[in-house]
């Protein structure tokens, strides 16, 4: 089989930087500080959201409503790229694949049947739960939280009515959704795909969801090679979305290829600590069989202290290229971390460019040819994806 190139045409991206790629371009590369409200979640830091007006890709205020914040980003970045690849027409044949989380849960609720169950007997507890679970909670709750709901509601916005696909499993589900349109594309089904995920992270719950596992960063903020042994990450708000096409569909319609996707591979190593999760990301890079000359990458490292390990060992074996460590400034949005990486690196081989460093342990500079990016989840989950200047 004669497999296709695969090229990005589309970036939808919105960060505590900003919303779109120019301003994202504009802003790391004139000395951008990093965006970090280190009050409102105290002991946890976060990358907030810029205020966005949602009207410009959600015009129904219904539609706004029903939606939780997560997927009123995500839909709204969907958006973003859909009108930078031109490919409005195009909805209609458009493939979708999301990666996504959990819907976000009704604090008030929580904090009212946590405070009674603390006042209730051992013997009174079991009815009390109960009592509350039939009387507190939204009958559109649970719906509200099903993770293929930004899916659907980027096809009913937008009118993206090709096949649909949502994928879970964090870090790793954004790598492997990427993974999954591109190859459907090289292997003929299909000849355009918008792919991508949302991140909020100004949510309680998801705070203390991670925060019992030991991986949020607590106090000041300090940058990614900062945070010594105790480690942890910053949460970002953040949504990515890309459209990629067939680099045929892209010429015959005009369209400008911004970077073309030269491999992308995910795996989960068995054993993290102890260099096997480096050894999975070796064995990766192998696979893509790509020269060093002209290589960049752009590091999705958390800043979780086994994870940022395990990358700092494979980064090494890369020899002296030039690195920079996202996260420092946009901090890690678990399943937007990764396209928005992948979108940062089609941004500057479009550009021509590279961007100077984002953490005080980035080093290196140089002419780039190709951009490695990296993947490795704060608690699983190896990918790689390498971008190339489009043909």
């Amino acid at each position: 089989m004669t497999r296709r190139d695969v090229v990005i045409t589309g970036i939808g991206l919105v960060s505590s930087l900003g919303e779109g790629p120019e301003a994202h371009w504009e802003a790391l590369n004139n000395g951008a500080k990093p965006v970090v409200d280190v009050a409102s979640f105290a002991p946890f830091p976060v990358h907030p959201l810029p205020a966005l007006s949602l009207d410009a890709q959600i015009p129904k205020k219904g539609d706004q409503r029903q939606m939780e914040p997560w997927q009123r980003l995500g839909t709204y970045a969907a958006g973003l790229a859909i009108d930078h690849a031109g490919a409005r027409g195009l909805v209609a044949d458009m493939h979708l694949v999301v990666a996504a989380g959990g819907g976000e849960r009704d604090i008030a609720v929580d904090e009212a049947v946590t405070a009674a169950l603390t006042g209730a007997t051992p013997e009174a507890s079991g009815a009390l739960l109960n009592e509350k679970l039939a009387t507190e909670l939204r009958p559109t709750l649970f719906l509200a939280q099903l993770s293929n709901l930004l899916a659907g509601n980027i096809s009913i916005v937008h009118g993206v009515t090709g096949s649909s696909r949502t994928l879970m499993g964090e870090e790793e589900a954004s790598a492997d959704a990427i993974r999954i349109a591109a190859a459907r594309l090289a292997e003929g089904r299909g000849e355009i795909a918008l792919v991508g995920g949302a991140f909020a992270s100004q949510r309680w719950d998801m705070l203390l969801l991670y925060a019992p596992g030991g991986v949020l960063w607590q106090g000041d903020y300090a940058p990614v090679s900062a945070r010594g042994e105790a480690g942890g990450l910053i949460p970002g708000g953040m949504a990515a979305f890309l459209v990629l096409e067939t680099a045929e569909h892209a010429r015959a319609r005009g369209a400008t290829a911004l970077a073309r996707i030269g491999g992308i591979a995910s795996d989960a190593a068995h054993q993290r600590a102890g260099g096997g999760s480096a050894a999975a990301a070796k064995a990766l890079w192998q696979s893509m069989a790509a020269p060093k000359a002209g290589l960049g990458v752009i590091s999705g490292m958390t800043g979780v202290t086994e994870a940022r390990v395990e990358e700092e060992a494979f980064l090494a074996g890369l020899g002296s290229v030039p690195v920079r460590r996202s996260a420092s400034l946009l901090g890690h949005s678990v399943e937007a971390s990764f396209p928005a990486n992948v979108a940062l690196a089609a941004l500057a081989l479009s550009r021509g460019g590279f961007y100077p460093a984002m953490d005080p342990a980035d080093a290196g500079d140089g002419p780039v040819e190709r951009i490695l990016v990296t993947g490795f989840g704060q608690w699983r989950g190896e990918a790689l994806a390498l971008l190339e200047k489009a043909p």
